[in-house]
């Protein structure tokens, strides 16, 4: 069974070539790229902080009541042990 060899492949790497753009061409493309980014406002950035301090709390307070629940159960089986 032969497979299709339609595509042109590297030499070295044996994959199929891509467009290859020269240095120039790729600055340019980088360039145009980065006046397409839009960078969030001062007030979505203070935000979004605020929004992960008041989650990493709650997660807190939620991870260290687990952990006193837990801290009690083993607590109550050691002392049925002795």
């Amino acid at each position: 069974m032969s497979r299709d060899r339609s595509f042109i492949t590297n030499e070295h790497t044996g994959n199929p070539d891509v467009a290859k753009t020269t240095p120039i061409e790729f600055i340019n493309q980088v360039q145009a790229e980065r006046k397409k980014i839009t960078w969030p406002t001062w007030k979505e950035t203070w935000m979004t902080g605020l929004m992960v301090v008041i989650m990493t709390t709650i997660l807190a307070l939620f991870f260290l009541g687990v952990d006193s629940f837990f801290n009690a159960v083993v607590s109550a089986l050691l002392k049925l042990a002795q």
